[in-house]
C-alpha cells in the first residue's frame, strides 16, 4: 500500500517541479539589426536598406513546433546607394509606399536543417503574397540571439517595377542580420 502512494507522490512532485518546455520570446534589437537588399541597375549593383522594421519572434531550438516569426519593414524607410532611383522605388511602379506602407513576412513553420534553420512562410509586398523559405543561421549566447539569413525574390512577382524599370534586373536579394534579447 505504501509503494503505490510513494510512486504517486513521486509522479506528482515530478509534474509540479519539472519546468515544461516553452517557446522563447525574443525582443528585437533594431539598433544592431539590419535589413539590406541588392539589385542590379544598368549592370551595376544597386544596394539599399530599410531603416525601420520590427519583428515578433518566438523561437526555441528545442521547441520548433511553437516557433513563430512575424516581421515587417516600413517601406517608406528604404535608403538606396543611388538616390536617383529613390522616387522610382517609393512610387507606384515601385513599392507604392503610400498605398502599401509595410512589407511583411510571417512564418509558423521553422525547421532545423543541416546548415542551420529555415523559416517557411509567406512574404507580402505591395499587397501580393507569395510563399517564401528563409534559410538562416542562429547563435544563442546566454540572453542574446544573433541570426543571419538571405533570400532572393523576383520583384515582378510582387508587382514591383514596370515601365522605366527595364534596366533593373529582376532579382532582388535581401540580407538579414538580426540581434535580439531574451524577453521576460
Amino acid at each position: 500500500m505504501r509503494r503505490p502512494m510513494l510512486a504517486a507522490a513521486l509522479i506528482v512532485s515530478h509534474a509540479l517541479f519539472t519546468a515544461p518546455a516553452f517557446a522563447q520570446d525574443w525582443a528585437l534589437d533594431s539598433s544592431k539589426s539590419t535589413v539590406e537588399f541588392e539589385a542590379r541597375a544598368f549592370g551595376d549593383p544597386l544596394t539599399g536598406s530599410f531603416e525601420r522594421f520590427s519583428a515578433d519572434i518566438r523561437l526555441d531550438p528545442d521547441d520548433l513546433a511553437s516557433a513563430r516569426i512575424d516581421a515587417s519593414v516600413d517601406t517608406s524607410s528604404a535608403t538606396l546607394s543611388n538616390d536617383r532611383y529613390r522616387s522610382n522605388l517609393s512610387g507606384g511602379d515601385g513599392l507604392a509606399v503610400e498605398a502599401h506602407p509595410e512589407a511583411r513576412f510571417v512564418s509558423e513553420d521553422i525547421r532545423a536543417t543541416d546548415d542551420g534553420y529555415e523559416a517557411v512562410g509567406e512574404l507580402t509586398i505591395k499587397g501580393a503574397s507569395r510563399p517564401l523559405t528563409l534559410p538562416f543561421t542562429l547563435s544563442i549566447d546566454g540572453d542574446r540571439a544573433v541570426a543571419q539569413g538571405a533570400f532572393t525574390i523576383d520583384r515582378s512577382s510582387f508587382g514591383v517595377g514596370s515601365g522605366s524599370w527595364g534596366d533593373v534586373g529582376p532579382s532582388v536579394t535581401v540580407t538579414l542580420h538580426i540581434e535580439a534579447d531574451r524577453a521576460g
